[in-house]
């Protein structure tokens, strides 16, 4: 059930609020392993899911990363022998 299904049938009445809001939490909760994005008390972007740790940038740092990307996928490509894959 999606979001919109849950707000008509509440609207409906045919679920109450406690059922309906913990059913929206459940949605809108990252799934274990995905990547995701917050906005961090300080105006930063934040992406979890990838390690421990948030990987934290302002969105000048994420633009200029981006903007390098075709860059890190050649160079990955290039060392691809010499570079370890974690095992999960």
């Amino acid at each position: 059930m999606n979001k919109e299904e849950i707000l008509k049938k509440l609207a409906a009445g045919e679920l109450e609020v406690d059922a309906a809001s913990k059913m929206l939490a459940e949605i809108e909760q990252p799934k274990k392993g995905s990547l995701y994005c917050k906005v961090s008390e300080k105006g930063a972007v934040s992406i979890y899911g990838l390690q421990r740790m948030p990987v934290t940038l302002y969105i000048e740092q994420w633009e200029r990363l981006l903007a390098f990307a075709d860059e890190i996928k050649v160079f990955l490509k290039d060392n691809d022998s010499k570079l370890k894959r974690k095992e999960k």
